[in-house]
């Protein structure tokens, strides 16, 4: 397993050892005491997620609030997401910069996004699923969210604009200012 810094701190990526043979191929997708001792601190995942959508579907970017914000582990089993986090942490030195990577089957690569980030992907194949692990369940008078064109952010989702599926409540969510 090899870990590398993003430009935020403690947002890791995680590109596994994947062993190949004329059978197919394996990795180990989590290993908690690995994990842990990779990114230097001790993270109770208790529920898995899972998504399924096509291309130009746009996700985000979400956040828990208060006592339900919640940490992530994010991978695809099938297909590519462009995948974003934003710090939002008031305290922190990348506060509201932004990290982008392109999670794929191919390179099975996952990303660590930390408690008070906010979330969101692209889908950039048809028939894509996306998973990820939270350390909190989640909680509807919690969540909380930036409005995806956010023009302070700048963000790329690399789907054109009349090619993305957004939900309404993502089309109505605040920008920054």
């Amino acid at each position: 397993m090899q870990i590398e810094e993003t430009n935020l701190a403690g947002c890791v990526l995680i590109k596994p050892t994947v062993f190949e043979d004329s059978r197919g191929y394996f990795f180990e997708r989590f290993n908690k005491l690995k994990f842990e001792d990779t990114i230097r601190q001790s993270v109770n995942f208790i529920q898995d997620n899972q998504a399924k959508s096509d291309y130009g579907v746009v996700r985000g970017l979400h956040f828990q609030k208060g006592d339900h914000v919640q940490a992530k582990l994010v991978g695809v089993v099938r297909g590519a997401v462009l995948d974003v986090v934003v710090d939002c942490r008031k305290d922190s030195k990348t506060y509201l910069d932004t990290y982008a990577v392109e999670l794929t089957d191919e390179n099975h690569y996952q990303l660590f996004v930390p408690r008070g980030f906010a979330h969101g992907y692209s889908v950039l194949k048809d028939d894509t699923i996306f998973t990820y692990k939270c350390d909190n369940y989640y909680n509807k008078q919690s969540e909380g969210g930036i409005y995806f064109a956010d023009n302070q952010l700048n963000i790329d989702w690399r789907i054109p604009l009349d090619k993305m599926i957004i939900s309404e409540k993502d089309k109505a969510l605040k920008s920054l200012r």
